[in-house]
């Protein structure tokens, strides 16, 4: 299954922001925790040039935290700017306005050296879409300033937010490019709820997800969905065939293949991510270094 959504309003909303871009002092680029490197858009990357940049990894709160670690420390390595959000917890908003002032130090330094008064600090947030914009947005903003939705999409045009005298924000539809380099993005995309289920083959999804959970946490499907000794030797359709008849959907194969991605995006079955640093897809989407 070939996966692609590029829609109108997203090459719109790309020379929306293209134009914006002067207005701004930052970029919050926000990638999801669990596919920080196939949430990456080359496109925002070509646009964004050598403009001052903040990567928020949101999510965090589904995604392995010993994987985040791992690429909070590669994009340190690189000289990245980063920020690991738990939506959660009130108290990580507070830190990304004193990392938007050290990633502008040497902008506020110019601007001090031309004895000019601090000002608030204007930024563009940009990502995928359902990568956390809205949310990152009402949390900061104190009020349901954008409409938030597990569903992508949902955003499709540009509003400015005030965060008190600190930081002044320009919101952006969520964007995808028009063509992954790599099929196992799209893949990723679709676990996380990027792309629409209605574009998707879900059990293609199912599948794909039981077999990176096989490889890299081979326990969740075990303890998750309570399988003996003889179902954990089935192949992948039919150990997916089994779930689907232990949670009570009998042979409906495709609603059985709904209901594991929803457990997985909702992080039921624990918290998992899919990119990891130094894998070849990481080689392809690398457009940093």
């Amino acid at each position: 299954m070939t996966i692609q959504w590029y829609p109108g309003h997203m090459a719109k909303a790309k020379r929306q922001f293209k134009e914006k871009l002067n207005l701004v002092d930052i970029v919050f680029e926000l990638r999801d925790a669990r596919v920080p490197a196939s949430s990456q858009n080359p496109d925002i990357d070509e646009v964004v040039g050598n403009k001052p940049r903040l990567t928020i990894l949101m999510k965090t709160d589904l995604a392995d935290p010993e994987v985040t670690g791992e690429w909070i420390s590669y994009y340190k390595k690189i000289g990245q700017p980063v920020l690991a959000i738990n939506a959660n917890d009130n108290n990580e908003w507070k830190k990304i306005h004193k990392a938007a002032k050290i990633a502008l130090e040497e902008d506020n330094e110019k601007r001090e050296g031309k004895g000019m008064q601090e000002r608030a600090i204007r930024a563009i947030v940009v990502g995928v879409p359902n990568v956390g914009k809205s949310t990152l947005i009402n949390r900061i903003a104190g009020r349901k300033a954008a409409k938030a939705a597990n569903t992508p999409g949902v955003t499709q045009k540009q509003q400015w937010i005030k965060w008190d005298k600190r930081i002044e924000l320009l919101d952006t539809p969520g964007m995808l490019w028009p063509k992954f380099e790599q099929q196992e993005i799209g893949y990723r995309l679709a676990l996380t709820g990027a792309i629409p289920d209605r574009l998707l083959h879900m059990d293609d999804i199912a599948l794909y997800a039981m077999k990176e959970l096989k490889k890299h946490y081979p326990g969740a499907l075990t303890t998750r969905y309570k399988l003996d000794d003889q179902e954990n030797t089935l192949d992948l359709p039919d150990l997916l065939m089994a779930i689907t008849k232990i949670r009570g959907f009998r042979d409906n194969y495709e609603q059985g293949a709904i209901m594991l991605v929803n457990e997985i995006r909702k992080g039921i079955l624990g918290p998992i991510s899919f990119d990891r640093v130094g894998e070849d897809l990481w080689e392809v989407e690398n457009h940093e270094e």
